[in-house]
């Protein structure tokens, strides 16, 4: 019985380790370095990707608005609450696993030919436009407005 108890509280003491290693877990979201930031903002306007966000976030907001039948002022207020930045970090992870050669690439292909803009890595990324549409629908909900 003895024994039991020593294996019960071994157990309980590898449980509270294993649980406190679990919560002390880095949960950021990867992040390219300075350099590659300043490339994909770059990209973002070469792209007029930060106009589709904000086109996309307001396209969700005018549904929302008809469907739930928001006074002008709410809609107002939640349409002012959109800001690009908040989602930045987003459209920076989607890029992190791109070296500064491959994002310098991409970079001249989108500046030489407007035609390649249409084609846009962002709009076909999948994750991203997860994000976004999470990014969107939390704006709907109010979550970005300053009370």
């Amino acid at each position: 019985m003895k024994n039991l108890k020593n294996y019960s509280f071994i157990a309980v003491l590898f449980c509270l380790f294993v649980s406190t290693k679990s919560l002390s877990q880095n949960t950021h979201p990867a992040m390219p370095s300075q350099q590659n930031k300043i490339i994909v903002d770059k990209i973002v306007e070469a792209a007029h990707y930060k106009t589709y966000v904000i086109d996309f976030c307001v396209a969700k907001i005018n549904e929302a608005s008809a469907k739930e039948k928001w006074n002008e002022q709410k809609a107002m207020e939640i349409t002012q609450s959109i800001n690009y930045k908040n989602f930045r970090d987003a459209i920076y992870n989607s890029f992190v696993v791109f070296d500064e050669v491959e994002l310098e690439t991409l970079l001249k292909a989108y500046e030489k030919d407007p035609a390649y803009q249409t084609n846009n890595v962002m709009t076909n990324n999948k994750v991203l436009i997860n994000n976004l549409n999470i990014f969107a629908n939390d704006i709907v909900k109010g979550k970005y407005v300053s009370k």
